[in-house]
């Protein structure tokens, strides 16, 4: 049972650091329609952002904190900024943002390798996120490592940030607005040009917390973003394209699953079999587990 209860908090801190990669992408790719492949080098931005500060504060557990609102400002920057550039005149071209996007994360990734280097850096963690929690002893303990529970703590507040954001705040329902009908809320005087912006900044930034969580996990590098875009875009797809919750089940889910398999056999064969549960799972249900609703004059 203990095996049991540490491979499911196992699965749920990998679906907690699937989700804090794939809850932006839910509103730039989910809620916009735009195949953003720049999303990676954003969460990868956000990384080397705490990178950066931990060499200057010096103190880890100081520049872990601070670097957390930075890295949503220096990420949603860059959202913002690639949106006003490049991504508002493609708006329902998602085959022409995926091309741009693409070429757009080739050159952040080489521009990280001219500011930092090609190896990969190790970010140091507080002493209080080294140790973890021990719930039951004997032969095969139940521990709870604090750098998980940080992440999964990380990921509810962000979810719920989100969620209370979209719906109780002036600027989220602008944003549902238009999602749910372009044309409608631009008649009706709402700015969409603005409002898309302000989601691009929202879900970049998103992706720059995202990339401070990950640096609890491994090391960072140019690349790192490339190595989990697809996780991130599996995410959004099964839980159903625009819905926040259906991101977070689908999280959890496939963090469990690929949990457990990798106990029970190898960690390349656990992501195979994932995939193919994916396309199982999407062969009967192409909508994903949610879809959105939408108001239309047809």
């Amino acid at each position: 049972m203990t095996v049991i209860l540490n491979q499911t908090f196992t699965g749920v801190g990998i679906g907690a650091v699937l989700l804090l990669i794939a809850l932006g992408l839910s509103l730039t790719f989910g809620q916009m329609g735009v195949i953003n492949m720049a999303h990676g080098e954003f969460i990868m931005a956000g990384a080397y952002t705490a990178y950066l500060l931990q060499t200057v504060i010096g103190g880890a557990g100081v520049s872990l904190l601070v670097s957390l609102p930075i890295a949503f400002a220096v990420a949603g920057a860059m959202g913002a900024l690639l949106e006003w550039l490049l991504i508002r005149r493609l708006y329902a071209r998602p085959l022409d943002t995926l091309l741009a996007t693409w070429g757009v994360s080739l050159l952040l990734q080489q521009a990280a390798r001219d500011l930092f280097g090609a190896p990969n850096v190790q970010v140091s963690a507080p002493d209080w996120l080294t140790g973890h929690i021990v719930l039951v002893g004997g032969d095969h303990p139940l521990t709870l490592a604090h750098s998980r529970l940080f992440i999964l703590l990380l990921a509810v507040i962000a979810v719920v940030a989100l969620a209370a954001g979209l719906r109780m705040t002036a600027t989220g329902r602008r944003i549902r607005a238009v999602v749910q009908h372009r044309e409608l809320a631009e008649a009706s005087g709402i700015p969409t040009g603005r409002v898309d912006r302000t989601t691009f900044l929202i879900g970049s930034g998103l992706a720059g917390v995202a990339g401070v969580a990950l640096t609890l996990v491994g090391p960072i590098g140019p690349t790192m973003g490339t190595n989990i875009i697809i996780d991130a875009f599996l995410v959004i797809v099964v839980g159903g394209i625009g819905r926040l919750r259906g991101a977070v089940i689908a999280a959890l889910v496939l963090g469990v699953l690929q949990a457990v398999l990798e106990y029970s056999t190898t960690v390349s064969v656990a992501k195979v079999t994932v995939l193919v549960a994916i396309v199982a799972f999407l062969r009967w249900r192409p909508q994903g587990m949610y879809t959105l609703r939408t108001r239309s004059l047809v």
